[in-house]
This record gives structure tokens, C-alpha cells and sequence, in this order.
């Protein structure tokens, strides 16, 4: 459910591929070993077929249009916005001219794998319905869980921002200048749903919140490394629109969405016994980014001709970094950027 990309994990996957460095049209494929972050006592086994035991719980997935409603909490830059609603909007970009493989598209698939008790699969229809800001921080600059839901409750109340309890989802966005309850400490993002006493209906949000100025090497990992490590540790990688903040919350983002579709209402598709802690399909694949990843590696992905790094495509022209989703099929971590 929340998010907290400190650790990459030792995967046990079918097929392994040694850090190499090849040439592919402009773009070379890296594995770099970055630094394992050790900050959690998360005990997910990832990769493995025979020690997760992801199950449906008969709870509905999002399978209708998905309508998403931005809530741009503190001051926003109108090139984040941007990059932010690039990443979204490309997740419904099929055509591989606007989006070459391997896309954000492409990416989306394996969550549209995931179905209800009528056998409907996750849709693949995504909009980004309305935006609304909130620059003066109308609920101060530190949120909990709880005024997070005030923040949406106040949204929904400012025409022609609406209620959508059908097909709406709210994706609250806190920037730079906003602290939230566990922010950095134990979460980067987190989804749940609203309770009708704060905002009058129940309706599934999720919260993602820019880390460049408080944690970019807690939540903006693998672009930035953390401080201790000094001129002797790795160097953190090239982000791939120039934003460290904003480019690591895009797979913050990604694995927010890809979970709150998969189990909106907390009882779905997830792993464990406690729903108020659930292991879900983005948890499962933490810190994974390609290929041979495991054991300090993020796995294979892509730097461009400007050093960049990335792992899929949007629209535009964009190049994003996003984590790897758990295939209900393959019963493994799986991206559109595998080599295998």
C-alpha cells in the first residue's frame, strides 16, 4: 500500500543477466550496483513464485475508465506539472509512434492483468479528468493521513471540481515545501480510500509527495544516494527529465496507481493476512527496474545520448523510471524493458 523504495532486494529470478554495457540505436543498456538501503525490516520475498502468496479477496478492482482528479497541494512549477502529466496521460498512449516499446503502455499491461469476480480486468482506459490547486496551503503545510482527506474534501467542494464516485480516483500531489505524517521516514506515498464523515463519499485516492528537498535519497532512489556515502560510494544516476524530485516520484506515482486499481477498497488482489497492511502488487516489486536485478543491482535499463537513465518511453518525447509490477501470469516482477 505505502511505498518506501529503501531496499533492493535480492531476487530469485529465472534468468540473470551480468551488468553489461550494449548498444542499442542511441540508447545503452546499464545495470549499475547501487548501494542497498537497509533503513526497513520489510521481510518480502520478491521474485519468487513459491514464496509470495498474492490472492484475490473478492473486493472490486477499478475496472471502468479510470477518471483521475489532480490535487496540487503547495507551489508547483508548471514543468513538473508537466512531467507529472505526461507519465499519467501516457499510460493510455498505445501507439507505439507517439510511444515506442518499451512504454509506460506497455508497462500497464501487466495491471490490467489483474481482474474482479466477473472475470473484468483492470481497465487501460486512463484520463486525467480535472486539476485543481491549492497554492496557499489551505490546510497548512504539514499534513497527516487524516488532512490529506481534508485536502480532498476542500477540492471536491470548488466547482467545477467534482465528486466521481463511479469512475473517479484523487491523486493528491504535496510539493517541496509540505511535510506529511511518515513522509521519508516510512513512507513515499500511499493509497487508501476516503471516509464519507470527511469528504460525504467513499472515494479511493492516493498521496505521492516530492522528495527533492527532504529525501531524494530515501525517495527519489536511484537518483540520489544518500549523504554518508561521500565522494567514495556510488554516484546517483542521471534523472531522466532533469528533476530528481519529480522524476523519482513518478515510479512512486506509478506504483501507487497500479495498487490502488488493483485493490481500491483494501480488499482485493494482495498478499498477507492483515488488510490494514497489505503486500500488493507494486510492494512486491520494490527497487526492481529491469532485468537482473537483486543483490545491490536495479536490474537492466537504458541512459540515452545525455546520460539520462530511463526504463520506458512516453509520450512526447518523455522518458521515464518506473519499478516493476508483480504479473499475476508469470507470478514474477515483470516490466516492458526485460530482456528476457
Amino acid at each position: 500500500m505505502s511505498i518506501l523504495p529503501l531496499n533492493i532486494f535480492i531476487l530469485y529470478l529465472t534468468t540473470t543477466t551480468t551488468a553489461s554495457l550494449q548498444t542499442l540505436n542511441t540508447n545503452t543498456f546499464i545495470n549499475p550496483k547501487l548501494p542497498p538501503i537497509t533503513f526497513t525490516d520489510s521481510k518480502k520475498n520478491e521474485g519468487s513464485s513459491e514464496l509470495v502468496n498474492l490472492r484475490y479477496h473478492m473486493g472490486p478492482v477499478l475496472s471502468s475508465p479510470i477518471n483521475i482528479y489532480i490535487i496540487w497541494y503547495g507551489k508547483w512549477a508548471p514543468s513538473q506539472k508537466l512531467i507529472i502529466k505526461d507519465f499519467i496521460q501516457s499510460i493510455s498512449t498505445t501507439n507505439h509512434r507517439a510511444a515506442p516499446h518499451p512504454s509506460v503502455s506497455d508497462w500497464w499491461k501487466t495491471v490490467t492483468l489483474y481482474t474482479d469476480q466477473t472475470n473484468a480486468n483492470i481497465s487501460g482506459n486512463i484520463l486525467i479528468a480535472g486539476e485543481y490547486s491549492d497554492r496557499k496551503h489551505s490546510h497548512g503545510t504539514h499534513l497527516t493521513r487524516l488532512t490529506v482527506q481534508d485536502v480532498i474534501a476542500t477540492s471536491v467542494k470548488s466547482a467545477p471540481f467534482p465528486v466521481d464516485h463511479k469512475n473517479g480516483v484523487y491523486l493528491v500531489l504535496t510539493s517541496g515545501d509540505v511535510t506529511v505524517q511518515d513522509f521519508c521516514r516510512a513512507v513515499c506515498g500511499f493509497h487508501y480510500f476516503t471516509f464519507p464523515s470527511k469528504v460525504g463519499y467513499t472515494l479511493p485516492y492516493a498521496w505521492v509527495g516530492n522528495s527533492g528537498k527532504q529525501c531524494p535519497e530515501v525517495c527519489a532512489y536511484p537518483f540520489a544516494v544518500p549523504g554518508y556515502m561521500g565522494s567514495g560510494g556510488p554516484g546517483s544516476l542521471a534523472p531522466p527529465n532533469g528533476d530528481v524530485g519529480v522524476d523519482g516520484m513518478i515510479s512512486v506515482i506509478g506504483h501507487e496507481l497500479a495498487e490502488l486499481s488493483s485493490n481500491p477498497l483494501v480488499n482485493a488482489w494482495y498478499a498477507g493476512e492483515d488488510p490494514t497492511a497489505p503486500t500488493e502488487i507494486g510492494d512486491l516489486c520494490e527497487g526492481l527496474y529491469g532485468s537482473g536485478g537483486g543483490g545491490g543491482y536495479i536490474g537492466q535499463v537504458m541512459k540515452d545520448g545525455s546520460g539520462r537513465t530511463f526504463n520506458m518511453n512516453g509520450r512526447r518525447g518523455r522518458k521515464f523510471m518506473v519499478q516493476w509490477i508483480w504479473s499475476p501470469v508469470l507470478k514474477a516482477c515483470s516490466g516492458p524493458n526485460a530482456l528476457d
